[in-house]
């Protein structure tokens, strides 16, 4: 596989639908991983859960038969498929870590087809169609930095992607790109007027992420209206990445399944960290009332 440049990395998003079949969602979103590995991607991710429809719509104990062991089936075939075509890959998946205790995780897998780690989702919502604290206990290894073959990179998961400090405490840690895997959508009784504004809220404050810690952000949503509980959910894919100062690159469609194949230049982060100074003008020692759920 052969690169534009020795700071030019090709990221491939991958936004499909769900069927209720987990075997079949597996089988599709691995070829379509491949696909992207053949069309240049050096680093692919996947969407939240891909494996199933977003299942948080309802409290179901029979759910939590979805869950797996890391490593285990899906973590297995992305090492292979990482592995043939020297690519890294994240793959989100409901993870059974205990008798009783699950997690949203997305697992972290090399060039060489090696398991660098994990990350376990950190905030869990609690709303309506997204009943998460009913399944997942919240993340217990903290925010990372992983070094793969093709640069630093930093996972974050879903509702995640509101939280500044999040992404703050990855950059720090030298993240080059964050990637945030997703499942988010309009509830459709409220697309009509709320519709346009969640959206833009969402993409606003990811791209903020990428002004304020100058880096680059890829953040990978579902398609397709999934009804399990109520009038279900109408995900709005847009699958995106933002460059260094917030800017969008590439921006994949609302109803389409897509590859979005997008080149990054990883020397841009330095430049802008350079240019603009967030990090190093930060006042660390007066951010102690970060640590306090309010400040009387």
């Amino acid at each position: 596989m052969k690169r534009a440049s020795a700071q030019t990395v090709k990221l491939g998003l991958i936004q499909t639908a769900c069927s209720p079949d987990p075997d079949a969602n597996l089988k599709k979103t691995l070829t379509l991983a491949e696909r992207a590995a053949r069309r240049g991607a050096q680093i692919i991710c996947t969407q939240e859960l891909f494996r199933s429809q977003y299942f948080c719509q309802r409290e179901d104990h029979r759910n939590f038969k979805l869950a797996e062991p890391v490593p285990g089936p899906t973590t297995e075939a992305f090492c292979k498929l990482a592995k043939k075509h020297r690519v890294v890959i994240i793959a989100p998946l409901f993870e059974k870590r205990a008798a009783g205790v699950y997690h949203n995780t997305a697992v972290i897998i090399d060039a060489d087809g090696s398991l660098l780690g994990r990350y376990r989702k950190m905030h869990i919502p609690d709303d309506p169609l997204y009943y998460e604290k009913f399944y997942f206990t919240p993340g217990d290894l903290g925010f990372k930095a992983w070094n793969t073959r093709y640069g630093k990179i930093g996972v974050l998961i879903c509702w995640d992607q509101w939280y500044p400090e999040a992404a703050r405490l990855t950059a720090l840690q030298g993240a080059q790109i964050l990637f945030y895997p997703t499942a988010i959508g309009w509830h459709p009784r409220e697309k009509k007027k709320l519709g346009e504004r969640q959206h833009d809220a969402w993409e606003t404050i990811q791209r903020s992420h990428a002004i304020a810690n100058g880096c680059y952000v890829a953040v990978v949503n579902r398609i397709g209206h999934e009804k399990l509980a109520g009038r279900g959910m109408e995900f709005w894919g847009q699958s995106f990445v933002a460059g260094t100062s917030g800017e969008i690159l590439a921006k994949a469609g609302v109803t389409k399944e897509e590859i979005l194949i997008v080149p990054v230049d990883l020397a841009q982060v330095d430049d802008t960290r350079t240019h603009w100074p967030f990090l190093r003008d930060r006042r660390i020692d007066v951010y102690g009332g970060l640590t306090k759920r309010l400040i009387d």
